[in-house]
């Protein structure tokens, strides 16, 4: 059981997958800083190859022509009762700040370390026969820098760190709707999500058209809703292209109902038995 004591600061990350946008600069800024580098205590260098100490995972929803691209960075969690540190007695310590490190002289020839993370975050070097991890850039942090570099890298701000207390933490996680991965392994991750069932949950996407002179029009501004057994589960507008994408449908088969509407159009509709993420043939609606 982890005996931190609860109002002290300490390091979170959020990460909001909506702004990721796969650019990777987050990717390249871990490797920039650690690959041939050396930090006494805290990492020693991360091999060339090999190793995605920060990795994006990348979901696909629907089919073309209308796919949903959702990106989704993973690394160390940095658990507040983190399996490693159980395993590695000694090996493995978790810091007043939140922040886990892998000693890279104690845990020299422990293999079983990289098994024991459960979000394969822990990366076996080889040629140095050590685990090891993403360090949250600890030796910036202890430096005085306000982020790691990943955060900062960011230009779309999809990465946050921030060191509050747990209790701040807690307050964030319900305000903004924050996640971790694998809840139910109770590890506690100080890697918070936001906007994670848009990785998982399916999406149901299409395109509404009208026919004008035998050739077929994209009709903005079109209302779509999406209803199952009589209430309403999700709405969006057509974009200039016609195109709709109804997100966060829960990932399980079920029977929906259909229904588009725009201005003096008449409505059209259709049942939709969703088995996984979808695009839908082109609703037509009549010409004004």
């Amino acid at each position: 059981m982890n005996t931190m004591n609860s109002s002290t600061p300490k390091w979170n990350l959020i990460i909001d997958i909506d702004r990721c946008n796969n650019c990777n600069n987050c990717v390249l800024a871990v490797k920039d800083e650690h690959v041939g580098n050396d930090f006494p205590g805290y990492a020693a260098p991360q091999p060339l190859h090999g190793h995605h100490w920060l990795e994006m995972k990348r979901a696909e929803h629907g089919q073309a022509p209308i796919v949903d691209i959702v990106n989704l960075p993973t690394l160390c969690n940095h658990c507040d009762d983190a399996p490693c540190v159980k395993v590695g007695q000694g090996a493995v310590k978790k810091r007043d700040d939140g922040i886990v490190l892998i000693d890279p002289q104690a845990a020299r020839g422990r293999r079983d370390l990289v098994d024991a993370c459960p979000y394969g975050a822990v990366w076996w070097n080889e040629e140095l026969q050590l685990p090891q991890h993403w360090i949250f850039d600890a030796h910036l942090l202890d430096q005085g820098w306000k982020a790691p570099r990943c955060a900062q890298a960011c230009p779309t701000e999809a990465i946050r760190a921030v060191k509050v207390s747990d209790a701040e933490m807690a307050a964030l996680a319900a305000e903004q709707g924050l996640e971790v991965l694998k809840p139910e392994l109770g590890t506690r991750p100080r890697v918070h999500y936001r906007n994670l069932k848009r990785f998982t949950h399916w999406v149901l996407a299409g395109s509404v058209v009208t026919l004008r002179d035998g050739v077929e029009e994209c009709i903005e501004g079109a209302e779509v809703t999406l209803s199952h057994a009589g209430q309403v589960v999700a709405r969006a507008v057509t974009d200039a292209f016609g195109e709709y994408r109804l997100r966060d449908l829960p990932n399980v088969a079920r029977r929906y109902e259909l229904q588009v509407g725009h201005r003096h159009r008449t409505a059209a509709g259709q049942d939709v038995n969703l088995v996984g993420s979808a695009t839908l043939q082109a609703l037509r609606l009549s010409p004004d």
